[in-house]
């Protein structure tokens, strides 16, 4: 697993832009700190993604329980930072607002490590399920997993509410899914 560019580059212009465009001051303190949590580790990686990721075997065999809490805050690309962090921009805002800051700091930090341990459960079984242990090897890094509990959050507070995904309207029932396969034609991988 390779990052396949570090520094300035056309998605982090972007998540700057739309950061810009929605103002500092009207970011929540947690929403902004988690944005600039993830933006300076992409910059400055704790690690090679290869030894933060998080994956059945270097997590669960080899002891190294850090990747729990390293794997949610680093990112393959400047593209799936990107992808992600708008998410989060959205979502936090919202959450925030609703829930209260310590809330939502309280919220993240847990479904940051469950999001995890949910991952390996999954492959662990896959590999079980289907005879393959390839699937206990599959080294995963990100936020995504974070940001489908808080979609799922976010729905329980705001139902009937719609999202603009690559500018259509969607209900946000279906919302995550949409987002879901436009980050997959976007930035596969």
């Amino acid at each position: 697993m390779q990052r396949r560019q570090r520094g300035i580059s056309a998605g982090l212009l972007f998540l700057f832009y739309e950061i810009s465009r929605v103002g500092f001051q009207n970011i929540p303190p947690v929403t902004l700190g988690t944005l600039a949590l993830n933006i300076i580790l992409f910059l400055n990686p704790l690690g090679p993604l290869s030894e933060v990721c998080i994956s059945v075997n270097e997590s669960f065999y080899r002891k190294n329980w850090w990747r729990l809490l390293l794997s949610p805050i680093h990112h393959a690309d400047d593209w799936h930072l990107y992808f992600n962090m708008v998410s989060m921009l959205w979502k936090g805002i919202m959450l925030e607002r609703k829930l209260g800051s310590a809330w939502l700091a309280y919220i993240i930090a847990v479904f940051s490590v469950l999001i995890g341990v949910v991952y390996m459960v999954l492959e662990y079984a896959l590999a079980e399920l289907l005879g393959d242990p390839t699937y206990k090897m599959v080294c995963a890094v990100g936020f995504s997993g974070v940001l489908f509990a808080l979609k799922v959050l976010n729905n329980h507070y705001n139902p009937g509410r719609f999202s603009s995904v690559l500018g259509m309207q969607i209900s946000n029932k279906y919302a995550c899914w949409v987002e879901l396969v436009a980050i997959h034609l976007v930035s596969p991988g």
